[in-house]
């Protein structure tokens, strides 16, 4: 078994007032393997930019100004994590889901 030990002591991150983490198991199930990099993109944002309940108020012409997106691939990514059951959208309002049990290649 390979000894862990911290690189930089003075460089050890900490969750600090923000809120934002990815369960292990995205890698762990093949979600990561499961994402084109917009999607990808697109799902780090907005668990970067959500609340506790994975909840964010951001609107869709900031997130592509941000992720530098045509509109056309926003929409494909955002979409796409719909359907992959990872996020939902209102029109106004995202929210980061729980993940599912297994991914959803389909």
């Amino acid at each position: 078994m390979i000894k862990k030990k911290v690189l930089a002591p003075d460089r050890v991150r900490c969750p600090g007032n923000g809120f934002a983490f990815i369960p292990h198991r995205f890698l762990t199930d093949g979600f990561l393997q499961l994402l084109s990099r917009h999607e990808l993109a697109l799902y780090l944002f907005l668990v970067l930019a959500s609340d506790k309940n994975g909840l964010s108020f951001y609107g869709d012409k900031t997130i592509r100004s941000i992720l530098g997106l045509k509109d056309e691939e926003y929409a494909f990514a955002r979409n796409n994590l719909i359907h992959k059951d990872l996020i939902l959208h209102d029109g106004t309002l995202f929210q980061v889901l729980s993940l599912p049990s297994s991914v959803h290649y389909s």
